[in-house]
């Protein structure tokens, strides 16, 4: 009997603790640009931190990849687009999100950035293209992300 009642007490705990941590941790589904073609990366996901995204407060993309061979330095090709919109591309180096030279094997590229106070919550897709230092396409995948609907405005 004091078993059932143990029990009955750690599956709620459980099951809100999983509740609060699991969103933060989401890994994400990705697809890529072209399913035929045989990319030299291989992104295995993509966990966004925090998730949904608050506007105004840092957010960061965390990408996990493999290749089968180093690579010794590139870029990052982002578009972000609202509603089949877009709205917004940048290039990044790719050492600046990754330590180079990336070695053979796991390897993850890291951005975090700010998104500003006044962008509209709702719906995101992200499309990222990597390129070796050759311009030489690595991989494009692409992903949906979410904007939250916190305030952007400071404590007061």
């Amino acid at each position: 009997m004091e078993m059932i009642q143990c029990n009955r007490f750690i599956a709620p705990v459980l099951l809100l603790s999983l509740i609060l941590v699991v969103p933060l941790t989401v890994a994400k589904d990705v697809s890529y640009c072209d399913k035929q073609a045989e990319y030299d990366v291989k992104v295995e996901g993509v966990e966004i931190s925090p998730n949904p995204i608050a506007r105004g407060k840092p957010a960061t993309f965390s990408i996990a990849a493999t290749t089968g061979s180093a690579i010794n330095g590139g870029k990052l090709v982002i578009e972000v687009s609202y509603f089949g919109w877009r709205i917004h591309s940048e290039t990044h180096d790719l050492c600046d999100e990754t330590s180079c030279p990336v070695s053979t094997g796991d390897f993850v590229v890291s951005h975090s950035q700010v998104l500003p106070g006044f962008t509209p919550p709702g719906s995101y897709s992200l499309k990222m293209k990597m390129f070796d230092a050759n311009k030489h396409e690595l991989t494009c995948i692409g992903f949906d992300f979410s904007i939250g609907f916190a305030s952007s405005v400071a404590d007061i």
